[in-house]
Protein backbone atom coordinates (compact mmCIF):
# COMPACT_ATOMS: atom_id res chain seq x y z
CA UNK A 1 0.00 0.00 0.00
CA UNK A 2 2.56 2.09 0.85
CA UNK A 3 4.10 2.24 -2.91
CA UNK A 4 0.94 2.30 -4.04
CA UNK A 5 0.87 5.59 -2.19
CA UNK A 6 4.04 7.05 -3.37
CA UNK A 7 3.13 5.81 -6.65
CA UNK A 8 -0.16 7.28 -7.01
CA UNK A 9 1.40 10.84 -5.14
CA UNK A 10 3.85 11.10 -8.12
CA UNK A 11 1.51 10.38 -10.85
CA UNK A 12 -0.94 12.96 -9.44
CA UNK A 13 2.18 15.60 -9.08
CA UNK A 14 3.25 15.23 -12.61
CA UNK A 15 -0.37 15.81 -14.08
CA UNK A 16 -0.99 18.40 -11.62
CA UNK A 17 2.39 20.25 -12.13
CA UNK A 18 3.03 20.22 -8.47
CA UNK A 19 5.56 18.77 -6.14
CA UNK A 20 5.08 17.71 -2.31
CA UNK A 21 2.86 15.27 -0.19
CA UNK A 22 -1.11 15.17 -1.26
CA UNK A 23 -1.94 15.57 2.45
CA UNK A 24 -0.73 17.05 4.92
CA UNK A 25 0.19 14.92 8.23
CA UNK A 26 -0.82 11.86 8.77
CA UNK A 27 -4.75 10.48 8.84
CA UNK A 28 -6.63 10.80 11.88
CA UNK A 29 -10.08 9.75 12.74
CA UNK A 30 -12.00 8.88 15.97
CA UNK A 31 -15.11 5.61 16.81
CA UNK A 32 -18.05 7.98 17.65
CA UNK A 33 -19.40 5.33 20.51
CA UNK A 34 -23.44 7.35 20.98
CA UNK A 35 -26.31 9.16 19.06
CA UNK A 36 -25.57 12.73 21.02
CA UNK A 37 -21.95 12.53 20.28
CA UNK A 38 -22.51 11.85 16.66
CA UNK A 39 -24.59 14.80 16.46
CA UNK A 40 -22.07 16.65 18.82
CA UNK A 41 -19.59 15.50 15.89
CA UNK A 42 -21.91 16.65 12.95
CA UNK A 43 -22.38 19.87 14.48
CA UNK A 44 -18.76 20.50 15.38
CA UNK A 45 -18.01 19.33 10.98
CA UNK A 46 -20.83 21.69 9.99
CA UNK A 47 -19.14 24.29 12.34
CA UNK A 48 -15.63 24.34 11.37
CA UNK A 49 -15.76 26.92 8.36
CA UNK A 50 -17.96 29.12 10.89
CA UNK A 51 -15.05 29.12 13.53
CA UNK A 52 -12.42 29.54 10.90
CA UNK A 53 -14.41 32.36 9.63
CA UNK A 54 -13.88 30.87 6.20
CA UNK A 55 -17.94 31.69 6.23
CA UNK A 56 -20.23 33.75 8.38
CA UNK A 57 -23.41 31.00 8.26
CA UNK A 58 -22.74 27.15 7.52
CA UNK A 59 -24.90 27.40 4.54
CA UNK A 60 -22.25 29.67 2.76
CA UNK A 61 -19.82 26.97 2.95
CA UNK A 62 -20.06 24.95 -0.67
CA UNK A 63 -18.59 22.00 0.47
CA UNK A 64 -20.33 21.09 3.97
CA UNK A 65 -23.18 18.74 4.15
CA UNK A 66 -25.62 21.76 6.09
CA UNK A 67 -27.06 22.78 3.05
CA UNK A 68 -28.80 19.26 2.74
CA UNK A 69 -29.38 18.78 6.41
CA UNK A 70 -30.66 21.49 7.15
CA UNK A 71 -32.19 23.51 4.30
CA UNK A 72 -32.74 20.26 2.21
CA UNK A 73 -31.11 20.75 -0.68
CA UNK A 74 -30.61 17.76 -2.91
CA UNK A 75 -27.41 15.56 -3.38
CA UNK A 76 -26.54 12.55 -4.70
CA UNK A 77 -23.07 12.31 -2.27
CA UNK A 78 -25.42 12.88 1.07
CA UNK A 79 -26.83 9.56 1.97
CA UNK A 80 -28.57 10.79 5.86
CA UNK A 81 -27.64 8.79 8.58
CA UNK A 82 -30.16 7.22 10.66
CA UNK A 83 -29.24 9.14 13.64
CA UNK A 84 -30.15 12.38 12.05
CA UNK A 85 -33.32 10.81 10.17
CA UNK A 86 -34.43 10.17 13.98
CA UNK A 87 -34.33 13.73 15.11
CA UNK A 88 -37.82 14.11 13.92
CA UNK A 89 -40.36 11.85 11.62
CA UNK A 90 -41.28 14.79 9.54
CA UNK A 91 -38.42 16.36 7.13
CA UNK A 92 -39.32 20.25 7.66
CA UNK A 93 -39.55 19.57 11.35
CA UNK A 94 -36.39 17.00 11.18
CA UNK A 95 -34.52 19.97 8.89
CA UNK A 96 -35.50 22.36 11.76
CA UNK A 97 -34.44 20.59 14.95
CA UNK A 98 -31.10 19.93 12.79
CA UNK A 99 -30.80 23.82 12.37
CA UNK A 100 -31.73 24.83 16.00
CA UNK A 101 -28.90 21.98 16.72
CA UNK A 102 -25.98 24.46 14.94
CA UNK A 103 -27.48 27.39 15.35
CA UNK A 104 -26.69 26.34 19.74
CA UNK A 105 -23.29 27.41 20.53
CA UNK A 106 -20.97 24.33 21.30
CA UNK A 107 -18.95 24.58 24.58
CA UNK A 108 -15.31 24.87 24.58
CA UNK A 109 -15.19 21.80 26.24
CA UNK A 110 -16.90 19.49 24.14
CA UNK A 111 -14.63 20.80 20.84
CA UNK A 112 -11.59 20.40 22.78
CA UNK A 113 -13.10 16.48 23.90
CA UNK A 114 -13.81 15.97 19.69
CA UNK A 115 -10.24 17.21 18.69
CA UNK A 116 -8.82 15.31 21.85
CA UNK A 117 -10.28 12.18 20.68
CA UNK A 118 -10.02 12.49 16.82
CA UNK A 119 -6.21 13.92 17.50
CA UNK A 120 -5.32 10.70 19.65
CA UNK A 121 -7.58 8.05 17.55
CA UNK A 122 -9.59 7.22 20.63
CA UNK A 123 -13.54 6.58 21.03
CA UNK A 124 -15.54 9.60 21.48
CA UNK A 125 -18.51 9.10 23.43
CA UNK A 126 -19.77 8.23 27.40
CA UNK A 127 -22.79 8.44 29.70
CA UNK A 128 -22.98 12.11 29.91
CA UNK A 129 -25.73 13.48 27.45
CA UNK A 130 -25.69 16.49 28.93
CA UNK A 131 -22.38 17.35 27.86
CA UNK A 132 -23.15 16.94 24.26
CA UNK A 133 -25.53 20.34 23.71
CA UNK A 134 -24.61 23.24 25.19
CA UNK A 135 -27.02 26.21 26.25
Amino acid sequence: MRRLGQRYVQYFNRRHTRTGTLWEGRFRSSLVLDEQYFLACQRYIELNPVRARMVDKPDHYPWSSYRTNALGQDSPLIKPHLTYLRLHHDVSERQAVYRQLCEDAMSEHLIAEIRSASNGNRPLGNTAPEMMISK
